[in-house]
């Protein structure tokens, strides 16, 4: 069953990512969006009767419940999301199935992240807090990772994409200017976004070759900085969007694929569920990649970027750094690609860094992307990413049906 014309997008709100949050909690950082993303669309919080979050640190369990209450809701249908970067896409068709099997009319999909700053010793402290090295803390966890993962060193993302990074350059050449380039584009993007984090501050190929290795090969300025924020989103059923304030962003078609949790579990390196969300996504679209305007692709890494535009079909198989060479990925350029700057450099705000790809492609299609607004624009792709090429969810928006 195709989801195509069955809702759209109508409303959105985002928090500028910043460093640090303050005292505000994370529920006062989801209702804030909340009810900016409800009045964007011209709606009442009593016109929503759904309700998409996240898994949020310090509630084990009532999440929806709890986040409903704190709003005022009583939504007829409540979902929990937990597919990592690709969370916020997920939301996005799970909202728009709920509607067309008439769970709810309208759903509020709530994404977010705090970051409080840690706490200084305190100068009358003699000696600093003793910790026990994660390495030998004692543990329960029996997962894959835990077996054939950690004891080899694989620890956090970085390093799993430095791997990736590292066989993609054995078997392709790709260098390090053409990683780089992804980069700054997506700053020059980001120099047009007020929101964004690194919005005035310009970059260069050499300031990403020269910035630190992080995990070779790759660069600091290569690799997402963390941040906070929050983004929200409001889908409703074909018969409201007239009732909105702003022109829909209609979901034409979604994918989804999961294909491991370890690492070391993944079936292939060069045929991930990404590819397999995309051409879901576009077959019940009805488009080819050839007719996407923006492509917002999910950028942790820069090779993560370089690996989607292949697996998503916009080049072949280990055509990627010509492919990025050759173009002006720049919202002014002849391949728009994450023209707010991507996590790069708008911000990875946690869960809602992963929504900030789903949000530029909705502001884009309702064109109201301020400055970086692609002229014309009639289709987009926004795509999400969970773990280190574990979950993966792709969405096509449009224009009309």
């Amino acid at each position: 069953m195709s989801l195509r014309g069955a809702a759209a997008v109508v409303g959105v709100a985002e928090l500028a990512p910043k460093r640090h949050t303050g005292d505000e909690t994370i529920l006062e950082l989801l209702s804030g969006v909340a009810v900016d993303a409800v009045s964007d669309a011209g709606f009442a919080m009593a016109d929503v009767d759904g309700l998409i979050v996240h898994p949020i640190g310090g509630l084990p369990g009532f999440v929806p419940a709890t986040v409903a209450e704190f709003l005022g809701l009583q939504p007829t249908f409540a979902e929990v999301v937990d597919l990592g970067g690709a969370t916020g896409a997920g939301m996005v068709w799970r909202a728009a199935a709920a509607i067309q099997a008439g769970q709810c009319n309208t759903c509020l999909c709530l994404t977010g992240t705090r970051r409080r700053r840690r706490p200084a010793h305190s100068p009358s402290t003699d000696q600093p807090e003793k910790r026990t090295p994660r390495s030998i803390r004692p543990s329960n966890d029996r997962s894959p990772q835990a077996e054939f993962d950690y004891p080899y060193g694989m620890i956090g993302a970085n390093v799993g994409y430095a791997m990736l990074a590292t066989r993609y350059t054995h078997e392709y050449g790709l260098t390090d200017k053409q990683r780089a380039k992804v980069a700054v584009d997506q700053r020059t993007n980001a120099n047009a976004n007020p929101k964004a984090i690194f919005h005035d501050q310009p970059l260069t190929i050499d300031d990403v070759l020269n910035s630190e290795i992080i995990a070779e090969p790759l660069h600091m300025l290569e690799i997402v900085m963390p941040a906070a924020g929050a983004a929200a989103l409001v889908v409703t059923k074909a018969d409201r969007v007239a009732d909105a304030d702003q022109p829909p962003a209609w979901l034409l078609g979604a994918g989804e694929s999961v294909t491991h949790s370890s690492f070391a579990q993944a079936p292939a390196l060069d045929a991930t569920g990404v590819g397999i969300a995309a051409r879901n996504a576009m077959q019940q679209a009805g488009v080819t990649p050839g007719d996407i305007g923006l492509a917002s692709l999910y950028d942790c890494y820069t090779i993560m970027v370089l690996l989607t535009l292949e697996e998503a079909g916009f080049c072949k198989r280990g055509e990627a750094g010509s492919f990025v060479e050759s173009h002006d990925l720049t919202y002014r350029g002849d391949f728009p690609l994450n023209t707010h700057g991507g996590q790069l450099s708008f911000g990875q705000a946690g869960m809602a860094g992963g929504m900030s790809h789903v949000t530029e492609a909705v502001r884009q299609i309702q064109g109201r992307a301020g400055d970086r607004q692609i002229a014309g624009l009639e289709l987009a792709y926004a795509h999400g990413n969970g773990g280190i090429i574990a979950e993966q969810a792709g969405l096509v928006f449009g224009s009309a049906v």
